[in-house]
């Protein structure tokens, strides 16, 4: 079992304006496999805010992985792919690459995504869209290679050069 934060990031979402449909969406998709979200969190559009938020469930042994949501664009508050590329130490860019390749298909919109994806010690942290819808599109096409990647982080996995 890999235990799982969702982060929301949302200015109106971290002051009770808005509900996170998002996070819910990830929630349910992940629901009934080896993943178990053990920590969710609405917090505000802030560059610090979201780092130590990534850096507390990182370094504490928290999770395994950490999907965040929101913060993606080219709002000036959009900040979730710095506050993630400050944190992390190794950047994973062939995630959010198929996420935005796979999100082409269906909106000319998905090249204009800035989400990053990197690790932190033993915890891989993805950055996600806003979206409901994006969210689904986008958890759809990595869902299937988390468990491995997840296995070779955590050194729960074996060779994966026989593959």
């Amino acid at each position: 079992m890999y235990r799982v934060a969702v982060v929301t990031a949302s200015d109106k979402g971290a002051r009770g304006e808005r509900i996170d449909q998002s996070a819910g969406v990830i929630k349910d998709m992940l629901a009934g496999i080896n993943f178990d979200v053990v920590a969710y969190k609405i917090i505000p559009d802030d560059l610090d805010t979201i780092s130590q938020t990534l850096i507390d469930l990182a370094d504490h042994g928290v999770v395994e992985l950490v999907l965040t949501t929101g913060g993606t664009g080219f709002s000036p508050r959009d900040n979730t792919p710095e506050a993630t590329l400050a944190v992390v130490e190794r950047t994973v860019p062939g995630i959010p690459e198929a996420m935005r390749l796979e999100s082409l298909k269906k909106t000319s919109r998905a090249m204009l995504s800035r989400a990053v994806a990197g690790i932190r010690h033993k915890t891989l942290i993805i950055n996600m869209p806003g979206s409901p819808k994006a969210v689904r599109e986008c958890l759809e096409v990595i869902m299937p290679v988390l468990p491995h990647a997840l296995e070779i982080l955590t050194g729960r996995g074996g060779e994966c050069g026989n593959i």
